[in-house]
């Protein structure tokens, strides 16, 4: 069932995307991806929201079952990301205006894929402070990422086409949390007994392909 569906998405985005490239005023305006850093920051929000959202539907049970923590207190330990995060995003846009974004991001990427890698390492005696200083530099990595990566985004199409640069960064934000909702299920389904550390791994994985897109938009297109 999981196969039949996955090829009807398949095919309705293909016709999507034919039908959308043949339309003068199209609701996905797909010509922005002919501009390089445009389409690079696509790929790095996609990436690293995907990257996101597998952490995050992985860590609750990561936390209860492997780590062997009661609800109040998982509630607890999912709180440092959040707030360095909320700490770090207007650190980072102060930072855009002097520092590349794609320098910022690559870094902030390579955090964030640090910090779910040392989180997948964790053993079950793990202190609340060694979880809470890696649940921070997830944080802090993601909030140095997404300030710049966004004012990137926005800023390489043409002023006239703002509002439809606009909407393809939501696009991009969407695409990944779903896609990293739908690979956090199907690694559950495949692998129940190790499947929250192999979610965490892969949000790393992509994490550092996201830094590595971020650091190719230092390239001169």
């Amino acid at each position: 069932m999981a196969g039949v569906l996955l090829a009807t998405a398949a095919i309705a985005a293909a016709y999507l995307i034919h039908r959308q490239a043949r339309v003068t005023d199209p609701l996905i305006p797909l010509d922005l991806l002919r501009i390089r850093i445009f389409a690079l920051s696509m790929a790095v929000s996609i990436c690293a929201f995907t990257a996101y959202t597998l952490a995050f539907v992985a860590l609750p049970f990561y936390f209860e079952s492997t780590l062997h923590r009661t609800q109040v207190q998982t509630g607890l330990l999912m709180t440092p990301w959040p707030v360095a995060l909320g700490l770090m995003a207007p650190i980072a846009g102060r930072l855009s205006d002097r520092v590349p974004a794609g320098l910022l991001g690559g870094i902030g990427l390579l955090m964030l894929s640090t910090g779910l890698a040392l989180l997948a390492a964790l053993a079950p005696a793990a202190t609340a402070f060694d979880i809470s200083w890696r649940m921070a530099l997830c944080g802090i990595g993601f909030g140095l990422f997404q300030s710049p990566n966004n004012r990137t985004l926005l800023s390489s199409a043409p002023r006239a086409r703002s509002g439809a640069a606009g909407g393809m960064q939501a696009t991009a934000r969407l695409v990944g949390m779903t896609s990293g909702a739908a690979a956090a299920a199907l690694v559950f389904r495949l692998a129940p007994g190790h499947s929250e550390a192999i979610s965490l791994l892969t949000g790393a994985a992509l994490g550092v392909v996201a830094a590595i897109a971020s650091t190719l938009r230092l390239r001169r297109a």
